[in-house]
């Protein structure tokens, strides 16, 4: 546990170096940026016996922010990602006489290396670091009605890009195999555990054999005339096992939104830029 938790440390340590320091194209002084934002909605599917043994199901809505950055490491190869994820969920048991309701914050950063390149396919793996909290609401329960779900892991990723015509078709596939999970044990209230201090057993170290997870991302961009439209489908699989209690959360969700290509920079560069003069200093 003492070698996970230093190889865990090590490895946040060394993506928010990378984060924080400044980079640059080795062509222009500032660095590409593919951006967008994108609105889902689809059907969620929740089990979770520390609130009940029924699956519940309904309708899940998010709101998702993409972001992929040049860099200047690895000369000039590599590139940082960061995705934001906002989701929700109203999800009722199979004879609809109660109600689930999910929420989520999620942050993943990964950084990815291109594996294979041809004009118009390119592979890449990488791996990061992601981070999650969010919760579910059973209206049935009076004792225990809510249940927290907060984990925090490495995970590995595969990113490959085509372009064909006038579309730009992209596939991503994300797992986590190292981390932290909140889970309380069968019957163990939230009270005794944030009243009064009865926390033990309720933190664990995840991976494979107790955690299981996946993040399908599949997107179509299209320009349409001075804008470009993104589509995507997102396909989310969680599942944990622990203390003789079971977590599965399934979501699948059709997304559109707009994606930008932008050149992002600041301080003096902003004032001393002849290519890109500023409209505000």
């Amino acid at each position: 546990m003492k070698k996970t938790a230093l190889l865990f440390s090590l490895w946040i340590g060394i993506f928010c170096v990378t984060v924080s320091q400044e980079s640059r194209s080795p062509i222009l002084p500032v660095s590409p940026v593919n951006q967008s934002t994108l609105f889902g909605i689809g059907k969620a599917f929740l089990n979770d016996s520390y609130l009940s043994p029924l699956r519940y199901s309904g309708i899940s809505m998010s709101l998702m922010h993409d972001r992929i950055k040049g860099t200047p490491y690895f000369g000039g190869n590599l590139l940082l990602q960061q995705q934001f994820l906002i989701q929700t969920a109203i999800t009722k048991n199979p004879t609809a006489s109660a109600s689930e309701y999910y929420g989520n914050i999620h942050y993943r950063l990964t950084g990815f290396y291109p594996l294979l390149a041809t004009p118009n396919f390119r592979l890449f793996g990488g791996g990061g670091w992601e981070a999650s909290l969010g919760g579910i609401y059973n209206v049935r329960n009076s004792n225990n009605p809510g249940s927290l779900k907060v984990s925090t892991n490495l995970h590995l990723s595969a990113l490959a890009v085509y372009n064909w015509k006038i579309f730009t078709f992209r596939w991503q596939l994300a797992t986590p195999f190292a981390g932290m999970f909140f889970s309380p044990e069968y019957g163990h209230s939230y009270y005794e555990i944030f009243t009064l201090g009865n926390n033990k057993g309720t933190v664990h170290f995840g991976s494979f054999h107790n955690q299981q997870a996946l993040r399908s991302y599949f997107s179509v961009d299209m320009p349409v005339h001075n804008i470009t439209l993104r589509a995507a489908y997102l396909g989310d699989y969680y599942n944990t096992h622990v203390n003789e209690l079971t977590t599965r959360m399934i979501s699948h969700q059709f997304m559109i939104g707009f994606a930008v290509e932008s050149l992002n920079f600041g301080g003096r560069r902003v004032r001393s830029n002849p290519p890109f003069p500023s409209v505000y200093y």
